[in-house]
């Protein structure tokens, strides 16, 4: 449904910006930069499990907007958002969102340019984030030859959300490792401006890394090959998956709200990066997404979540 919407609009919004849709961010040519452009909205009925406190919400408002504009390679410059706020909600409750909403323009170091706020049948904090880059990094630019590379760990996300929704028994230490990628994740705003240099496409993790393989792939035109053993993939989450029985890879390709960098760079560059990162597969001609994992190359399954449908 999510999808089909955003299909049914792009059919009227005819007049775009120097970069037609599609992306984590638009962007509008200013001189010899890019102006970079993105909104992204939190809803508190489908964005915010009941543990999270008010200051995670407004901190994860934050950084869910400045996340695209580091996907783009772009440093992040101004905040901007609309706060709709349901009649009779806590008082304490929102001062908490503001004061988490200032802490993350601290953690940033972005100031907030305006606001607007509206009665709401639900607490919905709309964000914009702006950020400038001399060098785009978009969905489309992969090319064969390219290694895929992700920022980070994945999988933590949803499994700290299993154990929440099915109450799980799991000791202390393995609930907050988990947890702390659930409700504190942050952006990859460093090695998004870094890649900005080396990189050829960039997206970050929101929606799941199958998503977004499958988003990369499509809009590149290329096929792309990951090994299911390389993935990053914490012993925690393996914790989890074998309580509930499930796959860690699949957890770990299905997992949303990450905010990992997902990239491919040519392989030439990989020793100029400066931070952390693993790399997963490989960039070929050709179409479509595929994983090998204990020996067998089959196509990967889409997983992840859209909005109207669910996970």
């Amino acid at each position: 449904m999510e999808r089909e919407i955003i299909e049914l609009f792009m059919k009227h919004l005819r007049k775009q910006g120097d970069l037609p849709l599609g992306d984590d961010a638009g962007a509008l040519r200013l001189g010899d930069e890019w102006l970079v452009a993105t909104n992204d909205m939190l809803v508190k009925k489908t964005d915010v499990p009941n543990i999270m406190t008010p200051e995670q919400v407004g901190f994860k408002a934050v950084t869910m907007n400045v996340s695209d504009v580091a996907a783009m390679g772009a440093r992040p410059i101004g905040f901007l958002f609309s706060l709709g706020v349901p009649r009779g909600i806590d008082w304490g409750y929102i001062e908490g969102v503001a004061r988490g909403i200032g802490e993350a323009l601290e953690f940033y170091g972005v100031p907030v340019l305006s606001a607007d706020t509206n009665e709401a049948d639900d607490l919905i904090i709309d964000g914009i984030a702006l950020g400038t880059t001399r060098r785009l990094l978009r969905r489309s630019g992969a090319k064969p030859g390219d290694l895929v590379c992700v920022t980070g760990d994945i999988g933590r996300a949803l499994s700290g959300l299993m154990i929440y929704l099915n109450d799980l028994d799991i000791d202390r230490k393995t609930r907050e490792v988990l947890y702390e990628k659930l409700l504190e994740p942050k952006a990859r705003v460093k090695e998004g401006i870094e890649l900005s240099k080396y990189a050829n496409s960039a997206i970050d993790i929101s929606d799941g890394l199958s998503k977004e393989l499958h988003l990369l792939a499509e809009m590149s035109g290329v096929r792309i090959e990951i090994d299911g053993e390389n993935l990053p993939i914490r012993k925690e989450v393996h914790e989890v998956a074998s309580i509930i029985n499930a796959d860690p890879i699949e957890i770990a390709l299905a997992s949303g709200e990450e905010f990992e960098l997902l990239f491919t760079i040519p392989p030439q560059n990989l020793e100029e990066l400066s931070f952390d990162f693993t790399v997963i597969g490989a960039v070929h001609k050709g179409a479509g997404v595929f994983i090998t994992t204990s020996g067998k190359r089959l196509k990967m399954p889409l997983l992840g979540w859209e909005h109207l449908r669910g996970p």
